[in-house]
């Protein structure tokens, strides 16, 4: 089934960091409203989509994929105009030098990163790594103009647009917006469940899966799975046990990560629903950072079953970031089959 490129262009390009997801839950308020049969967003900012299952006595399984991207805040505007600011989510400074960002003021503004030129950099200064600290964002504005459209606390995001590139899609956002597409997707895809199905979007992921946390205190779910992205480190000088997981080699079902060990049965049963469906799969064990996953596997009053699907992307938490679009297409496909066979499992062994 043809993948549609168009519709994760618009999710993965459009801005909303963590605490500012505004306009992306407008797009996914859009897309899921004809496909659910109720559908709410709490006091935090999540989205609650609900497919009712048609069994007499019906489970709850949740879906989680997070709307916000990393971005940055305002925090100082100077006397020459340029905008000092802190990081919503985490950032490898390095990456930020020269690059354009989106200040979302009274209207939005483009900004370049800006820092010390090379040239006038001591020896010393040359070999130290850059900090969050040593950038600056230049507007190109004198102060008095830039008061006029911004102001502290304004949220920053990062400028790139999706383009193509052989397999691959490539774009800012890729985490987590691709998860928001697919989750999007499967619900198109997906036949009718028997179990209720709760395709939760949420916010504020990025700066401690708080989103998650708070959806899943109002669900109180039976099953529970995590979309994320994951890292493919599968590129030159990656050794073997580095990888993560690999561009291309198929959705990666979620052992661990620092946050969350997935219940093994439910590991089990999406193997072997990727295995039955003929889905592309490889394990993931990541032994830093966490997802959503750990959020409804806490914060479920009697505990809840979890697993999570990720989306090898390269680049992660950088400018760019790349996944392949036959992992993302297998995704949407494990994850549709799963929804409506995980009643038939066998949870007891």
């Amino acid at each position: 089934m043809e993948m549609n490129v168009a519709l994760l262009k618009e999710i993965c390009e459009v801005p909303g960091v963590p605490g500012f997801e505004q306009r992306i839950r407008e797009v996914v308020l859009r897309e899921v409203t004809p496909l659910v049969d109720e559908v709410r967003v709490d006091r935090m900012g999540n989205v609650i989509a609900v497919k009712k299952g048609s069994a007499p006595q019906p489970q709850k399984i949740m879906v989680a994929a997070h709307m916000d991207e990393i971005g940055f805040i305002v925090k100082h505007i100077d006397e020459k105009g340029f905008i000092h600011f802190h990081p919503l989510g985490g950032f490898d400074p390095k990456t930020l030098t020269a690059q354009r960002v989106i200040v979302h003021g009274k209207e939005d503004v483009i900004g370049v990163m800006g820092s010390k030129p090379i040239h006038i950099m001591t020896p010393e200064e040359r070999k130290k790594n850059p900090e969050i600290k040593d950038y600056f964002i230049d507007l190109g504005m004198p102060r008095e103009e830039v008061l006029k459209v911004v102001s502290v606390g304004d949220p920053i995001s990062r400028e790139r647009q999706l383009i193509q590139m052989g397999h691959c899609v490539n774009c800012k956002s890729i985490d987590n917006r691709v998860s928001v597409f697919i989750l999007i997707e499967a619900l198109r895809q997906m036949a009718a469940p028997a179990d209720d199905v709760y395709a939760v979007f949420t916010v504020q992921e990025e700066v401690g899966i708080r989103g998650a946390m708070v959806a899943t205190h109002g669900i109180d779910p039976d099953f529970g799975l995590g979309l994320d992205t994951t890292i493919a480190f599968d590129t030159p000088g990656a050794q073997p046990q580095e990888m993560v997981t690999e561009l291309g080699k198929g959705v990666a079902i979620k052992i661990m990560d620092a946050s969350a060990i997935c219940d093994p049965r439910m590991v089990r049963f999406l193997r072997q629903t990727a295995d039955r469906h003929q889905i592309t799969w490889q394990n993931e064990v990541l032994t830093a950072g966490g997802t959503d996953t750990a959020g409804i596997q806490r914060m479920s009053t009697q505990g809840c079953i979890v697993g999570a699907l990720s989306i090898p992307t390269r680049h992660i938490h950088q400018v760019i970031e790349m996944a392949d679009t036959r992992d993302i297409r297998g995704t949407i496909d494990l994850l549709s089959a799963a929804l409506v066979t995980l009643p038939e499992y066998d949870w007891n062994h």
